[in-house]
């Protein structure tokens, strides 16, 4: 028999994995200089859009509960870094925006992080990111099958 299938769900996960883990290691080496965590990071890189966000969906981009969220924001708020305002249109919820202060700490942090990230060869990083938004686009589209 031949060597395992890269199609294998488990050699994919395990790929999938050590990338991440090795990303993290590497980008949290940046954050580390700033005193940033990469949770932080995930929030201030959403709400650097300057939209401003409902706390649900700050949650979810982060990938954190909404407790671990709310701790992280009030630390956040804390730095004057992020404000939070009530939604004008719902007035039951609550927007998450940076502060100018946060902006321009965002902006350095971006650059530091763009500056010192391994780039791949001439158009693989945008292949890279179509193929893991098409898997991820596919995974949330799908529930898993039980096993048999």
């Amino acid at each position: 028999m031949a060597g395992r299938s890269a199609r294998e769900p488990r050699n994919l996960m395990q790929l999938l994995t050590r990338a991440e883990r090795l990303a993290a290691r590497h980008l949290q080496t940046v954050l580390d200089e700033d005193g940033c965590s990469l949770d932080a990071w995930r929030v201030l890189a959403l709400l650097s859009d300057g939209e401003g966000h409902h706390m649900t969906a700050v949650a979810e981009a982060a990938f954190l509960p909404p407790a671990t969220l709310t701790k992280l924001v009030d630390q956040l708020v804390d730095q004057n870094l992020v404000h939070r305002r009530v939604d004008p249109l719902d007035r039951r919820r609550i927007l998450a925006h940076l502060t100018p202060r946060g902006q321009t700490y965002w902006r350095r942090l971006d650059g530091e992080v763009r500056e010192r990230w391994p780039v791949l060869s001439d158009g693989e990083d945008e292949l890279l990111r179509g193929l893991l938004e098409r898997l991820a686009d596919t995974l949330h589209g799908s529930p898993a099958e039980p096993a048999l």
